[in-house]
């Protein structure tokens, strides 16, 4: 087994002028959780779509699991698990049946198919639905019979689009201890999300914008990279006015809405403070909360955008 589950080098993806995916490089170690975090159509799935051997890269290489997906695209299919944002699953059967099935197209030997079924009921929870129709499951149940599906052959790396797309908070928490489990066993997981927070979970994340991976690294690494900057949150009677009134204020790099206040980007706190409580105090704002916080996954995002963007004008 090669030390890299997963290996970019200079991959592309275009679909006639459009570059789905541009010049990505990036490798992923054995037993990591990787996530790859972006907006909806940023390329994170089609990557996936690349490395799971379902598109072929228009240039570029990369390996999975030391096969070339190029050329060895099918033997990549049969050694990994995959797992979509629409939980590839069947409605019309039953949880078992739908066991079944995957432990069919996955080759599961006749064996060994009792013992992964009884697995997978229990690891998702599920040992008293096994003969409920999966469509009359929650968006939790459906998620955890999805991932339990997509390692039935126990693959040492498991590839997981958007899984946690459209299930509330408590199932998305319960099911990213699932995914600590698979990486404390020695699995590989690269995850994509549009979840900002959910980077906070894996090892390491990729920062990706129109194609383009724009920051590696692990979280906190990424979170003193703002070096430079500092960020305040703002709770005021009027949110979109305050937005309108700091955007004016100098030194104000960045204003965003963020839960029920504003989350401000500042060159130093301290001195930026003042200048924010007279801004709001002449525009007839309430403050109720004002302070220096720690920046979240979100303001490394968004300053990382910015610092592009300017790069490139």
């Amino acid at each position: 087994m090669p030390e890299n589950a997963v290996e970019m080098r200079d991959v592309v993806k275009r679909f006639g002028d459009f570059f789905a995916v541009d010049h990505v490089s990036l490798t992923v170690a054995r037993g990591e959780i990787f996530g790859f975090l972006g907006p909806n159509g940023a390329g994170k799935s089609t990557t996936i779509r690349m490395l799971c051997g379902l598109l072929s890269p228009t240039s570029g290489s990369a390996r999975v699991g030391g096969l070339d997906v190029a050329t060895q695209a099918e033997q990549i299919k049969r050694s990994i698990g995959y797992m979509s944002q629409r939980f590839s699953l069947y409605d019309d059967l039953t949880v078992e049946e739908n066991i079944d099935f995957f432990a069919g197209v996955y080759g599961v030997v006749n064996g060994q198919r009792d013992e992964r079924k009884a697995w997978v009921l229990k690891m998702a929870g599920l040992e008293d639905r096994r003969a409920s129709l999966t469509r009359l499951l929650s968006g939790g149940w459906k998620q955890r019979l999805a991932l339990g599906c997509a390692i039935l052959h126990e693959p040492p790396i498991l590839f997981l689009d958007e899984p946690t797309s459209g299930v509330d908070p408590i199932a998305r928490r319960a099911f990213w201890d699932l995914i600590y489990q698979l990486s404390a066993e020695g699995k590989t997981v690269f995850v994509t999300t549009h979840y900002m927070e959910e980077a906070e979970y894996c090892h390491r994340v990729a920062l990706m914008d129109r194609g383009r991976v724009i920051a590696l690294g692990a979280p906190d690494e990424l979170k003193r990279s703002l070096a430079g900057h500092d960020i305040l949150y703002v709770e005021t009677n009027d949110i979109l006015d305050s937005m309108k009134a700091l955007g004016a204020v100098p030194g104000v790099s960045d204003v965003a809405v963020f839960g029920g206040g504003l989350h401000v980007t500042v060159p130093e706190a301290s001195t930026a403070i003042a200048a924010i409580r007279d801004a709001l105090a002449k525009a007839h704002i309430t403050i109720s909360q004002l302070q220096r916080i720690q920046p979240s996954m979100e303001d490394v995002f968004v300053a990382t955008i910015e610092a592009a963007e300017k790069k490139e004008a």
